[in-house]
C-alpha cells in the first residue's frame, strides 16, 4: 500500500457501465473496483458512462479515471482519446495499445511482424463474396468485440454461413481463424511483468461468454498444467505482446499451448475482467496480490 498519501488528495472517478454488448460485465468490475477503493478511503465516485460522458466527467471534476470499461467505447481507444483531449489522467493502456488489441485483425498482423506465434486468419467484410473455407474446424469471431460474442467454432461446411450470421450481427468485419486444438491459456501482464498462467477449463464446448462470467462456468487452474518449457514461453510472449502493442500498466493475453507445447496467441486484453469470476484477480491472487493491491497496482499507472 506505499505511495498510497499521493493519491489521498486525488479525486478518482471509476468509469464504468457503458453503451457496448459488454455493458452488463462492465458494471459488475466496475462495482468491484469502487467498492475496493472506498476500502481504501480513497476519494472516489462511479461515472456510468453514457453518450455524454465528456459532460458527465466534466460535472464529477475528478482527477484520475480509473477506465472499466470494456468493449467498444471502452477498450478501443475512444474513451482514452478524450480523457487525453480533457487532460484527465487515466488508468490502463493508450490510445494505439487499446485501439490496435481491439481489432483482432490489426493485432494479429502486428503479432506477425514481431514473430509472435497467431493462427492464421482471414478477415471477412459484410456484403463482400465470402471464400471458400478448405480445411476445417475453424474459430468465427467479430473482429471487434470481446468476451467471447458472437464467437463460432466451426467443424463443418454445413455450419459456417451461421456463423457468419452470427459474427455479423455484432461487427462489419468478421475473422476467420484456423482453430487450435490444445490447452487454452491466458497470462496477465502487470506493469510489464508477467502473472503466473492460469488453465482455462470451461464446463462448455470452449470459453465462450457464459463460461466466462457464470458462476461455475469455468475452472482457474493455477498453474496451469502445462510443461516447465509451455509456461516459460506463455509468460515471455505475454510480455512481448505487451511490449509489442505499446501497453502499459496492465493486459491479459489469451492462448492456446498444442501438443508440441507450441504457445499460440489469440488475443491481447487491455481493460480485463475485474469481477469475481474473473481471470486477472486470480492471477493476483496467485503472485501475492490481495484485490485491493491489484486495484490499487493498476490505478497507481495514472501517476
Amino acid at each position: 500500500m506505499a505511495n498510497i498519501e499521493k493519491l489521498k488528495n486525488k479525486k478518482i472517478g471509476v468509469l464504468y457501465g457503458g453503451l457496448s454488448s459488454e455493458r452488463e460485465i462492465s458494471l459488475k468490475s466496475g462495482k468491484a473496483v469502487y467498492n475496493a477503493l472506498k476500502k481504501l478511503k480513497l476519494n472516489v465516485c462511479a461515472i456510468d458512462v453514457g453518450r455524454n460522458a465528456a459532460a458527465q466527467i466534466k460535472k464529477e471534476k475528478i482527477d484520475i479515471a480509473y477506465i472499466v470499461l470494456h468493449g467498444a467505447g471502452g477498450e478501443d481507444g475512444t474513451i482514452q482519446g478524450m480523457l487525453e483531449v480533457m487532460g484527465i489522467a487515466y488508468t490502463g493502456c493508450g490510445v494505439f495499445a487499446n485501439s490496435a488489441s481491439m481489432d483482432k485483425d490489426i493485432a494479429k498482423v502486428l503479432f506477425k511482424c514481431a514473430g509472435i506465434l497467431t493462427p492464421k486468419w482471414v478477415t471477412l467484410k459484410k456484403y463482400e463474396p465470402v471464400p471458400e473455407i478448405k480445411k476445417y474446424p475453424v474459430v468465427v469471431k467479430p473482429a471487434a468485440q470481446g468476451s467471447a460474442i458472437g464467437v463460432s467454432i466451426v467443424k463443418k461446411a454445413s455450419e459456417f454461413s451461421k456463423a457468419l450470421k452470427e459474427a455479423f450481427k455484432f461487427d462489419d468485419t468478421v475473422i476467420v481463424e484456423r482453430f487450435i486444438s490444445g490447452t487454452e491459456i491466458t497470462v496477465g501482464v502487470l506493469d510489464g511483468h508477467a502473472l503466473p498462467v492460469i488453465e482455462i477449463v470451461p464446463k462448455g464446448k470452449f470459453y465462450d461468454f457464459k463460461s466466462k462470467y457464470a458462476k461455475g462456468g469455468s475452472r482457474h487452474i493455477i498453474p496451469a498444467r502445462i510443461s516447465k518449457k509451455a509456461y516459460a514461453q506463455a509468460q515471455n510472449t505475454a510480455e512481448k505482446v505487451f511490449k509489442t502493442l505499446k501497453c502499459r500498466a496492465v493486459s491479459r493475453i489469451d492462448m492456446i499451448v498444442d501438443k508440441n507445447d507450441k504457445v499460440w496467441v489469440l488475443e491481447n486484453n487491455t481493460v480485463p475482467g475485474m469481477t469475481e469470476t474473473s481471470l486477472l484477480p486470480d492471477e493476483g491472487k496467485a503472485a501475492g496480490l490481495s484485490f485491493s493491491d491489484l486495484v490499487l497496482k493498476i490505478l497507481k499507472s495514472a501517476l
